[in-house]
């Protein structure tokens, strides 16, 4: 009696495994001949492999299926890859991992049907092996099946993902470096749907790439990941508190990618947490006024110049900062030859700087002499000089800031200059701040 008993769950999961490899290919096959599954056939194949994938016995009989041996037939493959995956050993879940990504990218429908099946959560069991050969034909399959496919990107997000990735970027050759940074860019980019970065090892993650990755095509990757989770306020402290602020400050000093550096910094601006950090950070404003300097970037002076003003608002300690590091002929240079963006972002912090040193120069600034009536000649002669002496000094002042925008004009042209030159000179005092 109790042999019988216990060969009976034997021949159970023998005949599941064989109902499931039955359907399977009933399944495949009339997706060839052009029939519409019937649900009720999904749920109970999906039934049977979730039955299987709870079951660790050790004795479970092995049932051969007959395969028909032919590459052409995509409905074969698939099966074939699947099986592998579910049932193989880790040699054939390599190969099932690299036919999955095959068919993935042939075809838009598989990838869905293959999450169905299952094979998401191993691909990411074999996504987070030390071992190249496993890691590899994961990670590429993933990103055909997250490929324009939401439901496949928060299947993978649920299965924890987030949470097997590995601690040590150094180890990882430039290749599979990329290929994580590709995969999690594509997970990054989840709509309306809450990102798990403060549990999860992502943030240390992409810290850790940017640190060790010299390609510029995966540090590239990875700012515009670090780019979509700082649109979430909710991210910017996890951000911060990884020294993210400082690693987009220093990247946001070389051309080819500083501006995907500075639009993350453009969000973060706006939250207290991220404000403060970069407020405290030795690099500002430095960095950024440096590039304003940047007449070929023009996009990078538009960002530059709106942190300045989210920096430098209400804020007198940052504005005298700015000013000690020489923003001012900076921003008339922006202000004249930037974009109509950046001139209208540079007027405005002129602008601040002006009220600023007007407000300085009040009437109890400075040495007290005896009052003098208004309509006095006395009076009358000293305001003129004293009109005199400024127009003098602004003259000499924007001259001084002529001669160094048409140095960094000349790429444009003789004719340029001159017509900047006559703008200028024609330009009053009183439209200027400085």
């Amino acid at each position: 009696m109790s042999q019988s008993s216990s060969s009976s769950p034997i021949w159970i999961y023998s005949y599941i495994k064989l109902q499931f490899f039955s359907r399977i290919r009933r399944f495949l096959r009339s997706k060839t001949g052009r029939k519409r599954y019937m649900s009720s056939d999904r749920q109970e194949t999906l039934k049977a492999i979730k039955d299987l994938n709870n079951d660790n016995h050790e004795g479970l009989v092995a049932v051969e299926v007959v395969e028909i041996e032919s590459g052409e037939d995509p409905s074969v493959a698939l099966q074939r890859a699947v099986k592998r995956l579910h049932f193989g050993s880790w040699e054939e879940k390599e190969m099932g991992a690299e036919e999955i990504e095959r068919l993935a990218k042939e075809d838009l429908k598989v990838r869905k049907l293959v999450a169905e099946l299952g094979v998401i959560p191993v691909l990411i069991t074999m996504a987070a092996s030390e071992v190249l050969a496993r890691r590899r034909p994961a990670l590429t399959a993933l990103i055909e099946l997250a490929n324009g496919n939401y439901t496949n990107k928060a299947l993978m997000v649920e299965a924890g993902i987030l949470s097997k990735l590995p601690r040590n970027t150094t180890i990882l050759d430039e290749s599979t470096r990329n290929e994580f940074a590709e995969l999690l860019l594509m997970l990054s980019s989840l709509p309306n749907d809450p990102f798990p970065i403060v549990s999860s090892q992502i943030i240390p993650f992409l810290v850790g790439l940017l640190e060790s990755s010299s390609s510029i095509e995966t540090k590239e990757t990875c700012l515009g990941t670090l780019h979509n989770l700082s649109t979430g306020l909710d991210n910017a402290g996890a951000l911060v508190s990884n020294g993210v602020v400082e690693i987009l400050l220093r990247l946001s000093g070389k051309r080819e990618l500083s501006e995907k550096a500075l639009a993350s910094l453009g969000n973060l601006v706006v939250t207290l947490t991220g404000k403060k950090a970069m407020e405290d950070s030795p690099m500002v404003p430095e960095s950024l006024i440096e590039i304003l300097t940047w007449e070929d970037k023009s996009k990078c002076r538009e960002l530059s110049v709106y942190i300045l003003m989210i920096l430098g608002h209400q804020s007198s300690t940052q504005r005298e900062k700015m000013a000690k590091s020489g923003i001012v002929p900076v921003l008339l240079e922006v202000a004249l030859l930037g974009s109509p963006l950046a001139q209208k972002r540079a007027l405005k912090l002129l602008q601040w700087f002006k009220d600023e040193r007007q407000a300085k120069m009040g009437p109890h600034s400075g040495p007290q002499t005896g009052r003098v009536p208004i309509g006095s000649p006395i009076n009358q002669r000293e305001a003129h000089e004293g009109e005199k002496m400024m127009k003098s000094l602004v003259k000499q002042s924007l001259y001084k800031n002529l001669e160094m925008i048409t140095r960094r004009a000349n790429a444009a042209g003789a004719g340029d200059s001159s017509k900047l030159k006559s703008l200028v000179i024609s330009t009053s005092s009183k439209s200027l701040p400085y």
